[in-house]
């Protein structure tokens, strides 16, 4: 009875371990920390139309956005590839009933300008075609 103790004890030892090396408090495990990462890169585009997206969907603003300049764009590995992005986006003519922001023209007229600094941490799982936002704070300029 007592080896059986034992034997349990070590099993659930084990277990509490490998789990906890694969989450550290809820947290995924970092494989590898955010580095600078080209913004012309595929999955970055892929992150910033998904961060896009989710603005102009939240967004009270009858009018779309889109970014105007990407300041910074990382790269971290997890059990996802999370992107941060910090980015100028800025309104554009195109209303949102348009559902496109792509080939619209920003505002030009200096009552209608709005732009806003935004920081986004968008987690994907490309080969899924999936993403989460995991971070949006957005402060006007």
């Amino acid at each position: 009875m007592a080896r059986l103790c034992q034997s349990l004890l070590l099993l659930v030892a084990t277990v509490a371990l490998v789990s906890g090396s694969v989450h550290a408090w809820g947290r995924p495990k970092v494989v590898r920390k955010f580095q600078d990462i080209p913004e012309t890169y595929v999955y970055v585009q892929q992150a910033l139309w998904f961060a896009m997206k989710e603005f102009n969907k939240t967004s009270k603003d009858k009018y779309s956005y889109k970014v105007v300049k990407v300041l910074k764009s990382q790269e971290q590995v997890t059990e996802s590839l999370d992107y941060f992005l910090e980015v100028k986006i800025a309104r554009t003519m195109c209303k949102k009933i348009s559902g496109e922001n792509e080939n619209c023209l920003l505002q030009q007229d200096p009552q209608m300008q709005k732009m806003f600094y935004c920081t986004f941490i968008v987690a994907t799982k490309p080969w899924k075609f999936e993403f989460t936002m995991l971070k949006k704070q957005c402060k006007e300029v």
